[in-house]
């Protein structure tokens, strides 16, 4: 790819960052934290490096808390947006989302805004390409009616989200990785007995394949996937959607 498409393809990213914050502003939320990947314990960064957080807005009692290397596994809120796909307002303890669910029920929000000063939040998460979690938080110190908020503008604010964050995913991802090949039906299959903890006689018996058969599938869909270990071939199907319930 070119310099120039690439340099244009960052310039997206950044309007879209402003994008994201402006709506924020717009919704009473004028807070921002961003992050394209919840597994990564670095800040989100820009072309240059810059971490987004910098240059976002956020609650003056913890402006540096993108430097906390373990945040996505200390805040609650990150925490629950690893347990439902859609986005969702939180409020003094409470959250709520577009449709009834029971996705969040067992998450103690009882010290998020004590410990954070955040009074009302709406959160994005965002669901990427192989697995990988991203979530944008919009957030206040003042407890308004967010519900109202979020029931006028969660869908736009929601879709921006996404776009932000999938581009960054896309943008900052090494230029060497190899694109995804698709796996035959049989690799699919052995992979994900695999998945759920078979041997290789054991997914020969269920599928009626010969031992070798099945190391030969299982090596064709490690190669396709990029994986040097059986667990990595499984992490990175079950990350792409090869692997699903099993019936």
């Amino acid at each position: 790819m070119a310099r120039g498409d690439d340099d244009h393809a960052w310039t997206q990213v950044d309007a879209l960052a402003d994008e994201v914050a402006a709506l924020g502003v717009a919704a009473g939320l004028p807070y921002l934290a961003a992050q394209s990947d919840l597994g990564d314990p670095g800040a989100m960064a820009d072309r240059d490096g810059r971490p987004f957080a910098a240059r976002f807005r956020w609650i003056a009692r913890d402006a540096d808390y993108w430097r906390n290397r373990r945040l996505a596994l200390e805040a609650t809120l990150l925490h629950a947006a690893r347990l439902i796909a859609e986005p969702f307002w939180y409020r003094e303890g409470r959250v709520g989302t577009w449709r009834a669910t029971r996705l969040l029920d067992g998450v103690d929000l009882a010290q998020v805004t004590p410990r954070t000063g955040v009074a009302a939040a709406i959160v994005a998460p965002v669901h990427l390409p192989g697995g990988r979690l991203g979530a944008v938080v919009w957030a206040d110190e003042v407890p308004g009616d967010v519900a109202a908020v979020f029931a006028a503008r969660g869908g736009e604010m929601y879709a921006a989200a996404t776009r932000f964050l999938a581009a960054h995913a896309e943008w900052s991802a090494p230029r060497h990785r190899a694109p995804l090949q698709q796996l035959s039906a049989r690799e699919a299959q052995c992979v994900r007995w695999a998945a759920a903890g078979k041997t290789n006689a054991e997914i020969g018996t269920i599928l009626t394949l010969s031992v070798s058969t099945v190391r030969f599938h299982l090596r064709n869909a490690a190669e396709k996937l990029g994986a040097a270990t059986r667990a990595r071939m499984i992490q990175l199907a079950t990350g792409h959607g090869f692997v699903g319930t099993l019936g």
